[in-house]
């Protein structure tokens, strides 16, 4: 057990096939081992062993907040979903904001770890302490609107205040490879199958009910300055002042014309580098700034609702009036993201404001990856273009895109069967690997790595497939945080990189909101961790955690078979005769990714892209019960994918 303040030290495993409900108490070793949320989350799915079928019964699904979450600190209330995921066969963490993550804190838990699989469809009912499974087949096939409607009338007490719940819809129940699991505000934890997983266990729901018991700091005055300190630093960011930054003006949407102005934003599969070079090339009317969150605002903005704790606000609530097929249409939804407005956007050969607004809030309702379907949609394109697809989709074809969405979270047709499986699967099957934009899996999102170094390596690198929230180094690439570098200099990107990646596995690990870090830093960090726990950690002691944390999931993967070989990119990136140079400002630019591996890997001290014993043995990683590997670490214990 730990006396950590900032944990509840209950976690509930539920085994849905035996009904059964134990709580535990969390190791208090692990505890300051792996903080909380993703690396305590990870720890647990490692436990379960690397060689599980994501979509088996034994594959363990991680609902985690850490020890800041539900707390005062800014911007606290994410929650962390950890599994094994059937998009990559890598581990995977997805987090989503709202007020899951601090209700499920406030009721009393630090985590719920579901295992096996319900014969029926089932949701789990959390209150005061206690899980409680309850019958959800009158809710199976439902989307996750009509799910949360539903529930909301069957649970007494006031809903909104009190209520949180975490639903998948379709595209989880027929195991749609990049299924999500979406919240009553839909905010998503979106990438790596999570939706999927859930689905495979009959699991629709996780309802959380709730008072509000936020936890207190073991040290008030360490945990006071720290917070002073934070909340200063927030409020005098550029990007993050209320009122006047630009996510709090915007939302993450005002990176579309930051980026398209740079030759940053991968268009039409990412044959080109903005909608500039592709109007210039190809004569088609269209423009990244009718999908900006400048236009967003001026024009279809109707609301800015706040996570738990968080000035910024970032979340910007939408509602259009639009016409398809025929059919006026009306859609208020929360909210219009960048990645999003990319992938379904640009990236599928349009910049229809409205037809994007109305695709994101099919996918919530359908619960399926925003940025996976809308990349889905465009390999699809590319591949209709070239005649590997019987039945093909037209770039820009918003109708069809709409529909399709729908199609593929259901399974509907032969075509959204396909695409249902994700990029790796359809290029195996159509021999199409040249049209897919995946790392490991999973399609990249809206930073185009012919313009932005970091961003190549960091998709190569990271453990669960093309990201870009394991190291955003567009940060310091476009924002100048921590400082300004050049984004076309591939030198230093790789170390960059990795101090990007720890750090963030620290913030996931307590489990506050990334945007933090484009005010607060390691400073800020230590003051409010020791203050909330009690604990009396030094900067270095965080930043070995953090790469603690990012070891073990790397250690995960090579135990699954990935290596060096998998730490790749799309070869339309990269410089050869796939290659596709960037134009505009990144005219001629491609990739330098081998170059920046070989930093990167020097660096971590891995070996050929796997961890060796002598880094397990420094950053003191164990190996748990469960796992079916001996002590041998890195590339001597690998298996097969």
């Amino acid at each position: 057990m730990t006396d950590i303040g900032g944990f509840q030290d209950t976690v509930a495993r539920i085994d849905l096939g035996e009904e059964s409900i134990d709580y535990e108490s969390i190791d208090d070793e692990d505890a300051k081992k792996y903080i909380g949320a993703r690396g305590l989350g990870v720890k647990y799915v490692f436990e379960q062993g690397p060689d599980v079928d994501p979509m088996g019964p034994e594959n363990l699904l991680a609902f985690m907040n850490g020890p800041l979450s539900g707390t005062q600190v800014t911007m606290s209330g994410r929650i962390a979903v950890c599994t094994k995921s059937p998009l990559t066969g890598t581990v995977t963490d997805s987090h989503q904001g709202g007020w899951s993550g601090a209700r499920l804190k406030w009721s009393g838990f630090d985590g719920l770890l579901f295992e096996g699989q319900a014969d029926d469809p089932v949701y789990a009912y959390i209150e005061d302490g206690e899980v409680e499974l309850r019958d959800a087949s009158h809710l199976w096939g439902k989307g996750v609107h009509e799910t949360r409607d539903t529930i909301e009338e069957e649970v007494a007490g006031s809903y909104g205040k009190n209520l949180s719940l975490m639903a998948i819809g379709p595209g989880g129940e027929n195991g749609v490879k990049y299924a999500g699991i979406l919240n009553e505000d839909d905010r998503a934890s979106g990438r790596g199958g999570t939706g999927c997983v859930m689905g495979s266990k009959n699991l629709k729901a996780v309802v959380i009910k709730s008072t509000t018991k936020m936890p207190q700091p073991a040290d008030q005055e360490t945990f006071k300055e720290g917070h002073q300190q934070a909340m200063a630093a927030i409020t005098e960011s550029d990007v993050t002042a209320p009122n006047e930054g630009g996510l709090s003006l915007y939302g993450t949407n005002v990176l579309m014309n930051i980026t398209e102005e740079m030759d940053g934003l991968p268009t039409k599969n990412g044959v080109y580098t903005s909608t500039e070079s592709m109007t210039e090339s190809e004569g088609v009317d269209i423009d990244a700034e009718r999908v900006s969150g400048e236009n967003v605002r001026e024009n279809i903005l109707v609301d800015e609702p706040t996570c738990h704790s968080c000035p910024v606000a970032c979340k910007k609530e939408v509602e259009v009036q639009t016409m398809h097929k025929g059919e006026e249409m009306n859609v208020r939804m929360e909210s219009y993201e960048y990645e999003s407005a990319y992938a379904l956007g640009p990236n599928s050969g349009h910049t229809d404001r409205d037809a994007v607004a109305l695709m994101i809030d099919r996918c919530n309702d359908m619960g399926i990856d925003t940025i996976e379907v809308g990349n889905m949609m465009a390999m699809a394109m590319e591949m209709s273009e070239e005649g590997k697809l019987e039945e093909g989709l037209d770039w820009g074809d918003t109708e069809t895109m709409v529909d399709m969405i729908e199609r593929i979270a259901r399974r509907e047709d032969d075509l959204a069967d396909l695409l249902a499986e994700g990029p790796r699967r359809v290029a195996e099957r159509k021999d199409a690997e040249d049209n897919s934009l995946a790392v490991k899996g999973q399609t990249i999102p809206a930073y185009d790595p012919r313009c932005m170094k970091g961003m190549g390596i960091a998709y190569a690198t990271s453990n669960r497939g093309a990201c870009h929230l394991r190291a955003y180094t567009p940060a310091a690439e476009i924002l100048g945080v921590p400082e300004k570098v050049d984004p076309y200099e591939y030198e230093g990107k790789g170390e960059l990189t990795a101090a990007f990646q720890d750090l963030h596995a620290i913030s996931d690990s307590f489990d506050i909101c990334k945007f933090n870090a484009f005010a607060e830093g390691i400073e800020e960090y230590v003051l409010q961790y020791n203050g909330m726990t009690g604990l009396d950690v030094t900067e270095d002691d965080l930043l070995e955690a953090g790469e603690r944390i990012y070891n073990l999931e790397r250690y995960y993967n090579n135990l699954a078979g990935f290596d060096g070989a998998d730490d790749s990119l799309p070869a339309r990136f990269l410089e050869g005769e796939a290659g596709i140079a960037g134009q505009g400002a990144s005219e001629g630019e491609y990739c330098e990714l081998e170059e920046m591996k070989v930093e990167y890997y020097d660096h971590r001290g891995w070996v050929d892209g796997v961890v060796p014993d002598e880094k397990l043995e420094e950053l003191e990683i164990d190996i748990g019960p469960g796992t079916g590997v001996s002590s041998a670490g890195g590339a001597a214990a690998m298996g097969d994918d």
